[in-house]
């Protein structure tokens, strides 16, 4: 082939793969097209008096995924529902009181932003969007003055949840017709994917113990975050999918397994590169052998049998984790690398559990956990951000009155939604907020050249429709292919800023009025975050891990009756909390802290067996003191108890002596950590 042919053909290439990276954003930009005027449709055709908000709503309702935008009109409908009522509620106990009412506005917005900062995804949406739904309501309800009409509210609460649920209904008829979802394959590769990953690095790691063995502490944090993430994926998951969401508890469970089956093989792995080489080779070979090979090839990437029949592979993780659970163990070594290696296989289980779900295979039942868990890993970013969402909105309110400002109402309503819904961004709200504001501007310029150039010459819907295509499509392609809050505020302001209605104005000085408080309510948003920052990720960690550390000392007093199960799953809530600029030691010392809790459950109940429940209570106190020179004695002294016991009880006093070693090694390589008040 000729230089000139090659050329062509890399052109050609070139541009084919332009062309296919450019369709799912074009397709994205039709469907938010078509959602806005669908609902704008709906919306002048029942003669509602402000359909720019149903088109507003579709706006927001559209994802790229259908699971999310399903999800999101659920929780949406859920969130303006609470919102109208409570905005109904306050006009009730304040009627014509202007301050008493704007205070109870604030703070009812300073509530949804706590419950938004502790929950997650589409859960926390719902509560920011309560917040400022009221405010919505309250805005059209407030006037030019500020005195709450409770004769009206109840009207105007009923007329704007009826235009946010018609853009909920217009978006999701326009998406559900032209995707067909892929949430939940997705979330099934990825559950593939980590745990081949997790079964193949750790029986090589097996495979390699002695002075080959590898360093596999960078690969369980890289694993731990993407477990992390995969709250999202499931979450689309339960939007497509009513069986899917039936069985959630089964995918939580899944996930709190792959969390275990990454401690499991952090323990394994301290324990190995302790033992002299030689000892290492041997009890991993007795570990290795009782593996089924069909687990260790997941070293060579993910079987397709994982994904053809993933319940088939869970029922051989479970017989495999029987047999190590009562393996002949002449060593504690021995007996805690088998227990460890009988955990991952457990959590490995779970996470074929979840698969086998997705694969609409048969499912195994946890009748144990009956609903998805709340997890408060702090209340103090919660707290912060509630504080932060009332004084922005006071402020501004406060502004409103002095100045008495006709649009002041409209500037409260983007203040509360920009600080409701960003808060949660943390350390990437203040840039978030910024790139929204910018979008603002570059959204009212676009918008204006619609609004005065193009629409005023057009007067049939189907060409208003098309001029608005020339604005949203454009748009939607570029947040999907360039995902930012620039973006996400161009799509969200066209709406409010062109305002369209049945008997259409073209009014400059209002267009500009309406402009300015967007933009000033956005600002003051911005300015929120600024004067009164999040906590920093550094600040965050030490408090994860002091939190976590005060935790287990409490279960080590007995304070606390943790269960296994509350225990780990309280921790991990908090392993998914830590934040990405979290250093690896920290990471590691959280896995610890959920370790050692772990090994306390189980060796308490076989000390008291044995009649040593106060030889481990000194141990446990002195931990709990954080004094681990001292634990780590009677702990010693507290082995050496357990060692000459034969008979029916050796057996268990073998375990008792696994979970001994498993805590003094812990406490050894984290003393620091165990010793301190304020870990750090």
């Amino acid at each position: 082939m000729t230089d000139a042919g090659r050329a062509l053909a890399r052109s050609n290439a070139a541009l084919t793969n332009l062309a296919k990276a450019a369709v799912p954003p074009l397709l994205f930009g039709l469907r938010l097209w078509a959602s806005v005027c669908l609902a704008l449709y709906v919306a002048f055709w029942l003669e509602l008096d402000n359909p720019f908000w149903a088109g507003t709503t579709a706006a927001i309702m559209c994802q790229p995924h259908l699971g999310a935008s399903l999800r999101k009109g659920w929780y949406r409908m859920i969130g303006t529902l609470i919102g109208a009522v409570a905005i109904v509620v306050l006009s009730a106990l304040f009627p014509q009181a202007r301050a008493p009412f704007l205070l109870g506005l604030a703070l009812w917005a300073a509530v949804c932003a706590l419950v938004s900062t502790l929950l997650h995804n589409f859960a926390a949406y719902s509560a920011a969007l309560s917040g400022y739904t009221a405010v919505i309501v309250a805005s059209d309800d407030l006037g030019a003055t500020g005195g709450p009409d409770a004769d009206a509210v109840f009207l105007l609460a009923v007329y704007r949840a009826s235009e946010i649920c018609i853009g909920i209904v217009s978006a999701g008829v326009v998406l559900a017709g032209t995707d067909f979802g892929s949430a939940q394959r997705r979330l099934a590769g990825l559950f593939a994917a980590l745990s081949a990953e997790i079964a193949g690095r750790f029986t090589g790691m097996l495979a390699l113990a002695g002075p080959e063995m590898p360093e596999t502490q960078p690969a369980r944090r890289e694993l731990t975050r993407r477990v992390s993430a995969l709250d999202p994926v499931i979450d689309e998951a339960l939007g497509e999918s009513s069986q899917i969401r039936y069985h959630s508890p089964v995918l939580q469970m899944a996930v709190d397994g792959l969390f275990a089956a990454v401690c499991g093989w952090r323990a394994a792995a301290v324990l190995l590169a302790w033992l002299p080489d030689e000892e290492a080779r041997t009890e991993a070979d007795a570990v290795l052998r009782n593996i089924p090979q069909e687990l260790r090839s997941a070293e060579r990437g993910v079987p397709e049998e994982w994904t053809a029949d993933p319940a088939r592979v869970r029922d051989t993780c479970d017989v495999a984790e029987r047999t190590l659970a009562v393996l002949p163990a002449a060593t504690p070594p021995l007996r805690l690398i088998a227990d460890q290696t009988a955990k991952i296989l457990a959590g490995l289980s779970a996470a074929l559990n979840g698969l086998a779900l997705l694969a609409a295979a048969p499912v195994r039942r946890f009748p144990h956990r009956q609903g998805v868990q709340l997890r408060v890993p702090d209340w103090l970013p919660s707290l912060v951000n509630a504080g932060r969402a009332f004084v922005a909105i006071g402020t501004v309110e406060l502004f409103w009155i002095m100045t008495e400002w006709p649009n002041g109402a409209f500037a409260i309503t983007f203040t509360a939604i920009v600080a409701l819904l960003l808060g949660p961004l943390a350390e990437r709200a203040y840039a978030a907020t910024m790139s929204f504001t910018y979008g603002i501007v570059f959204a009212t310029v676009f918008t204006a050249i619609i609004a005065f150039a193009v629409l005023p010459g057009l007067e049939t819907f189907e060409a208003f429709s098309l001029a608005i295509g020339l604005y949203l499509i454009p748009v939607g392609a570029l947040l999907v292919a360039r995902p930012s809050s620039f973006f996400r505020a161009m799509v969200l302001a066209f709406g409010p800023l062109l305002g369209a209605t049945n008997v259409q104005s073209y009014d400059p000085q209002q267009f500009y009025n309406v402009a300015l408080s967007i933009f000033a309510g956005s600002g003051a948003a911005a300015l929120s975050f600024l004067l009164l920052p999040p906590l920093s990720p550094a600040f965050r960690t030490r408090r994860l891990l002091a939190l976590s550390l005060r935790d287990l000392r409490r279960l080590a007093t007995g304070h606390i009756p943790w269960t296994l199960e509350d225990w780990e799953s309280h921790i991990n809530g908090r392993l998914v909390a830590l934040p990405d600029a979290a250093e690896p030691l920290q990471f590691s010392q959280l896995l610890v802290a959920q370790f050692v809790g772990t090994e306390i459950i189980r060796l308490r109940p076989i000390a008291f067996s044995l009649g040593l429940g106060s030889d481990l209570g000194a141990a446990l106190e002195a931990l709990a003191r954080g004094n681990t020179a001292i634990a780590a004695i009677h702990l010693a002294r507290l082995d050496d108890r357990l060692a000459p016991v034969v008979g029916p009880e050796a057996s268990l006093a073998l375990w008792g002596r696994s979970s001994i070693l498993a805590i003094s090694q812990a406490i050894n390589q984290h003393a620091a950590y165990f010793d301190a008040g304020e870990p750090g």
